[in-house]
């Protein structure tokens, strides 16, 4: 491996879950890009809903995990380049899609980083989850004039309004928390409903649309209930996109109302690395035209020491919480 790097030092913190709940920051060897690849000195990470099952500490889970494991929504500066790799130089600020990001470096392959513009320069980049509500809100089929119901209103779900409110239609938010619907009014949502009741949601959201119900309904939270709910709220004919991460179990659905009402049910999550990366690169390219505006949904910040607060608070979701962020420096 012949790579070019500007490091100076040969170790590099990151943290390693060292049981359910508890995890630990270790000084660990520096590792050297490969083939393809490049080695990011991160600038900090989000702290994703999809890390709180493993956190917990399942059954399945291994102790203790790999350097940096969980972390998947890291940006920062481009310091080391393995062989044959083009297109990309040592100093770049990008935005990477690796998975041991817990950590003040990782390594990524050259097809998994995306460069930011000089214009985003000091602002984090979670791109990962940035990409994900962009590829899908391009598989929601969002045209002007629809109303759109988005049931859960977290980091996911106010980006999605975001994007649906300014391509000009009509959102409808739906989530527990006061302190969500407050965000969702701010990012362009027609109306906002509280989660409480499944009945009165239904009946609210026939009222706001005169009976017809929604053309296109996002379930973003990944439980049964708001599935069926966000079912339930979706016209003759319409589109359920289902956004949310369902990491728990085994799912019902009420087929027959499915049938009867012949809706088109969109699984809108992506495993295809190069679909993930062009959603990051549209992300860059909705900010810079004014279509997203990330940077208020960050909600909070850590260090790197205390990233077990962090995902202790992505699980407990407190009044105001969206989004958190890790940060190294």
């Amino acid at each position: 491996m012949n790579a070019i790097s500007s490091a100076t030092t040969r170790t590099m913190r990151a943290a390693v879950l060292t049981g359910p709940g508890l995890l630990q920051i270790n000084e660990v060897h520096l590792p050297n890009p490969g083939h393809h690849q490049v080695r990011v000195r991160l600038e900090g990470c989000g702290v994703c809903a999809s890390n709180l099952v493993p956190w917990a500490g399942p059954e399945w889970m291994r102790f203790p995990t790999e350097p940096g494991w969980l972390g998947h929504e890291g940006w920062g500066v481009v310091d080391a380049i393995g062989d044959d790799v083009h297109n990309l130089a040592v100093g770049d600020r990008v935005a990477a899609l690796s998975y041991h990001a817990y950590a003040t470096h990782d390594i990524a392959d050259q097809d998994a980083v995306v460069r930011l513009p000089a214009a985003f320069k000091d602002r984090p980049f979670p791109g990962e989850p940035l990409g994900c509500a962009m590829n899908i809100f391009k598989r929601c089929e969002i045209e002007r004039g629809q109303t759109v119901a988005i049931v859960g209103i977290g980091f996911l779900g106010a980006l999605l309004t975001q994007l649906c409110a300014r391509a000009g239609a009509y959102v409808i938010a739906i989530s527990r928390r006061q302190s969500s619907l407050e965000w969702a009014r701010q990012a362009g949502a027609w109306e906002t409903v509280q989660m409480e009741d499944h009945r009165h949601i239904v009946e609210l959201v026939k009222q706001h649309t005169d009976g017809r119900l929604c053309d296109r309904v996002i379930e973003a939270v990944g439980k049964q209930w708001p599935l069926d709910l966000a079912a339930e709220l979706t016209r003759e004919r319409g589109r359920l996109v289902i956004a949310g991460y369902h990491q728990d179990g085994p799912r019902s659905v009420n087929m027959q109302l499915w049938n009867w009402r012949g809706l088109d049910v969109i699984n809108a999550h992506e495993r295809d690395q190069a679909i993930y990366v062009q959603g990051v690169r549209d992300a860059v390219v909705a900010i810079q035209s004014g279509a997203l505006d990330p940077w208020p949904l960050l909600t909070h910040r850590f260090p790197l020491e205390r990233l077990d607060e962090a995902l202790n608070m992505a699980r407990d979701r407190p009044h105001g919480f969206l989004k958190a962020l890790v940060v190294y420096r």
